[in-house]
């Protein structure tokens, strides 16, 4: 077996999922299809990044219009170890911009884990791809056809793994080794949320951090108790935190309830624009595939309050946000926006409400992206968002420190990385820029790869991996041309 390695790239995000390589090998400034290319293969349509572990890459993609593959590959040669292919059945409609190919695999030394809707969560081999385990989970079901996106998550002989959908939102911690479930948290107080969990040690312990509707919640890793929660969040939480040196950064962006509802049900095409909707108008909106009778027994039984069977005004509020949980802006205060986004850093090591206690800071900013995490680095915060457009940020009390500026074009989904001195932004144009990092945040470099990235890249073993919407690169500094 090959030994895990330093500088390896786990899964989304890689080290303490912060973007952030512990290698210190030399990474590419400028790269294209054709300059400091070490090697690259066709993998399929997918969204989902790769990740490195122990000299092995691996990576997920659809092969089909119901089969998905994973694919394992030497990281250094590019020479394919092995693949599996799997028939997923009938799948939903998605986002154009989403893939049913969207998880990040996890990986070390011994396993590979893998998640995919219909499939469940599974462990391979990762030496020969061969199944070692799989725990099946409920099917995610979204209303809105955003589809699933999130990734399983390492720590130490845990798989970590958050799905929180319309219909049964929950984290999961596995034993990495059996795929026994060791504890699970139901979370039926969240309304549909992206971000990963992280691992922050505050206070001589560690605590699994997860962001979610209204709240940042730290767990207990051996039991999945909630030690400790802060009510400082909005509806829709999309980006993953960061935690450094115990405290744990987010930035946000989220809307209205009843504004999403009304905007995108009742004033689509399918629906009858009269400022409410009704069960008929909702599965109209999602078209052919049935909507669970659970969701509906939900929503409407705790939102429709006079029981005429359509949904209106505070009454969607009701219904799709938990009623001890409400985040975002409600029906009544919509006015011109109802939008909000702020950045915000929390103390970790918590126990109970920290909400008046350990919230060191929170700011407004026009400045954050609704899926793009913040890239935290020598106490400062970067964001970027759709447009190319950069803001830096001290962490220590949060105020800026380099105004907006735009060092790109176009939309973004994949988060920074950084390794050698410099940081990765990939659009999803094809073009990544390169930024020195420090004080200055020069822009090194603008490189095309001609087709869409929506993955978040990896560094690992010297190497830069960047997935576009059917390859996967490597590029390495001073690569054979």
């Amino acid at each position: 077996m090959a030994p895990a390695r330093a500088d390896d790239w786990p899964h989304f995000r890689g080290p303490q999922s912060s973007g952030i390589s512990a290698g210190d090998k030399p990474l590419p400034v400028s790269f294209s299809p054709t300059e400091n290319v070490r090697w690259s293969a066709e993998v399929g349509d997918g969204v989902g990044g790769a990740v490195v572990a122990a000299g092995r890459i691996f990576v997920s993609g659809m092969t089909g219009p119901e089969q998905v593959s994973l694919f394992a590959f030497d990281a250094a040669t590019g020479k394919k170890l092995w693949s599996r292919q799997w028939e997923t059945g009938r799948l939903p409609e998605v986002h154009r911009t989403n893939s049913h190919a969207s998880a990040t695999p996890a990986a070390d030394a011994e396993r590979v884990f893998f998640y995919f809707t219909t499939l469940g969560m599974q462990a391979l081999d990762a030496r020969t791809g061969k199944d070692v385990w799989r725990q099946k989970l409920p099917e995610p079901f979204f209303v809105f056809k955003w589809g699933a996106g999130m990734s399983p998550v390492l720590h130490r002989d845990l798989l970590l793994f958050c799905q929180d959908d319309d219909l049964n939102p929950a984290l999961y911690a596995f034993d990495k080794a059996t795929g026994k479930l060791r504890w699970k948290d139901d979370r039926l107080d969240m309304a549909v949320n992206y971000s990963h969990p992280v691992v922050c040690t505050a206070n001589g312990r560690e605590d699994i951090v997860v962001a979610g509707t209204g709240m940042l919640i730290g767990y207990d890793p051996a039991s999945g108790r909630r030690r400790w929660f802060a009510k400082t969040l909005l509806r829709n939480i999309k980006t993953t935190p960061v935690c450094v040196d115990g405290v744990i950064y987010i930035s946000v962006q989220s809307g209205g309830i009843a504004n999403q509802w009304l905007a995108s049900v009742d004033q689509a095409e399918t629906g009858n624009h009269d400022g409410k909707v009704d069960k008929a108008e909702i599965q109209a909106f999602v078209g052919e595939v049935p909507i669970p009778s659970a969701f509906f027994e939900r929503t409407f039984g705790r939102g429709d309050l006079n029981k005429d069977g359509f949904l209106e005004g505070r009454e969607l509020d009701l219904a799709f946000l938990h009623p001890d949980n409400f985040a975002g802006v409600p029906f009544t205060e919509l006015g011109d926006s109802a939008a909000e986004q702020f950045i915000l850093a929390v103390k970790g090591g918590g126990e109970g409400d920290v909400t008046k206690t350990h919230v060191l800071w929170k700011h407004p900013t026009k400045h954050t992206d609704h899926i793009v995490s913040p890239f935290i680095s020598d106490g400062r915060m970067l964001l970027i968002k759709d447009g190319g457009i950069t803001t830096v940020f001290e962490t220590k009390q949060g105020q800026p420190v380099q105004a907006a500026k735009r060092v790109g074009s176009g939309g973004y989904f994949a988060s920074p990385v950084a390794g050698d001195g410099k940081i990765y932004l990939a659009g999803e144009n094809g073009t990544v820029v390169v930024l020195d990092d420090s004080l200055e945040y020069r822009k090194l470099a603008s490189n095309d790869l001609s087709e869409a990235i929506i993955a978040t890249p990896a560094i690992a073993d010297g190497g830069l991996f960047i997935r576009t919407r059917t390859k996967l690169w490597r590029f390495d500094a001073g690569a054979a041309q």
